[in-house]
């Protein structure tokens, strides 16, 4: 298993807190702020491990009542917001205008990619089988996250590196999962309330059920 962190200080938490659960086998990387490094490190990691599987941790904000802050939750999908025409209200996603982000691979290996790609596993009983967002930059306020809920009603929770990974992983036929802890309520900038390392040690809680699991 190929486990995935997007910063340092996601990273320096959830090896802690993972401790013994990671087999001989399974690899713990960094790959960087942002969807595009996430894309290109994704991308080499699985030109150069070749696992069986992936898994992207790290924090996220909620877009719904469904995702309680301090929590995680595994998601069943991902989505893109960003990649299109517009901003706002006005935004209209690529693949609505014809434009699939991937248009597919006439040898027989993926097929057109649009905005949204079905993530392996799924939500533990008892969680909210939403889909996760996103986008190149966080929403700066309540405003712009209700715009987003707006334009993507099944979204739950929304992060910067998820639809990357999962892109990656699809062009590379390995099947990746994504579980996120819920720092803070998506648009809410002010540190004092979010809650970065509860989110995160209960990303590890789900995250060794996960190994376990799949080993």
């Amino acid at each position: 298993m190929l486990i995935l962190v997007p910063t340092a200080v996601e990273r320096t938490v959830l090896a802690d807190a993972l401790g013994g659960s990671l087999g001989p086998a399974d690899r713990f990387e960094l790959i960087g702020f942002g969807p595009i490094a996430a894309a290109a490190r994704a991308a080499q990691l699985l030109a150069e491990r070749r696992p069986t599987g992936v898994l992207l941790l790290g924090i996220a904000g909620s877009l719904s009542d469904a995702c309680r802050v301090g929590r995680a939750y595994q998601f069943r999908q991902v989505a893109c917001h960003g990649v299109g025409v517009g901003s706002g209200v006005d935004f209209i996603p690529a693949g609505r205008l014809g434009w699939p982000q991937w248009p597919g691979d006439n040898s027989g290996g993926s097929g057109a990619i649009g905005e949204e790609i079905a993530l392996s596993g799924g939500p533990a009983a008892g969680q909210p089988a939403g889909q996760l967002l996103s986008a190149c930059a966080a929403s700066a306020t309540a405003d712009e996250a209700a715009v987003r809920r707006q334009l993507f009603p099944a979204a739950v929770a929304e992060d910067m590196e998820g639809f990357a990974v999962a892109l990656a992983c699809q062009l590379a036929a390995v099947p990746c999962r994504i579980i996120r802890g819920i720092s803070n309520q998506a648009g809410d900038r002010d540190p004092a309330r979010w809650q970065i390392e509860p989110a995160l040690r209960a990303v590890a809680d789900l995250a060794r059920d996960t190994l376990e699991e799949t080993d």
